[in-house]
């Protein structure tokens, strides 16, 4: 059993990551030995942090030359224009979440320092268009607001020694329809293929803090009994 936890510790700057349910071992050891991983489930299930931790790992041990985050920028594409600042400004809010779990991870100066030599790079899913990827380890956050083409253009940017991770929550989606979402079309499309890891995550996997998880039960219990007053009333 010990062993078998030292195997799975993602040891980065700040602290040591420890996947806390089977299915965030087995995403674990997926980042770490496939090429193309895709993971779908709810928000908390730790899809996008163990995917930022196992990067941050490997690119410090030089496994890799840098690591790019991106999102889709879905409010960005309607409401950006109305914005003041440049571009940088504008895409950060939504990009933000990205540079948390960063900084979670290591130690602000260092991130800093890595984003300017452009060893970590975080930018929305439209700067890709037109790259070929080598020796990096790219995420793909936020994915279910990504349609169908733009999921196969991130994918087919993988080049040499190259990791890609796509992660989101299907159930999410801000796209105004959500058969434009293309994650579930993705998974369902290459779910087939040998090399490329599929890991769903359920209610179950989710790792937050003990005060979240009683604020989320009591919200649900409360939905719960207006539910039935409803159900009672029709």
């Amino acid at each position: 059993e010990k062993t078998d936890k030292i195997e799975y510790i993602i040891k980065t700057p700040k602290k040591s990551v420890i996947p806390r349910s089977e299915q965030q071992k087995k995403y674990v050891r997926a980042l770490k030995d496939n090429e193309v991983i895709i993971s779908s489930g709810p928000a908390g299930t730790g899809k996008t942090y163990l995917a930022v931790a196992v990067a941050l790992t490997m690119l410090l041990d030089k496994k890799i030359e840098r690591i790019i985050l991106s999102r889709p920028a879905i409010e960005a594409g309607e409401r950006l224009g109305f914005l003041p600042g440049d571009m940088k400004e504008k895409v950060d809010p939504y990009l933000r979440p990205l540079y948390d779990s960063l900084y979670d991870l290591m130690p602000a100066d260092l991130a800093i320092r890595k984003i300017q030599s452009t060893e970590i790079e975080i930018a929305p899913l439209a700067f890709m268009r037109g790259r070929t990827l080598n020796n990096a380890f790219v995420i793909l956050d936020e994915a279910q607001n990504a349609t169908h083409n733009q999921i196969k253009m991130f994918l087919t940017r993988c080049g040499k020694n190259s990791r890609m991770v796509v992660t989101g929550d299907p159930s999410q989606t801000d796209l105004n329809k959500r058969s434009d979402s293309g994650l579930l079309k993705s998974i369902h499309i290459l779910k087939e293929i040998d090399d490329i890891a599929v890991i769903n995550f359920g209610q179950k996997d989710i790792v937050r803090d003990e005060m979240v998880t009683k604020i989320i039960n009591a919200y649900d219990s409360y939905d719960d009994q207006i539910k039935d007053l409803f159900d009672q009333k029709s």
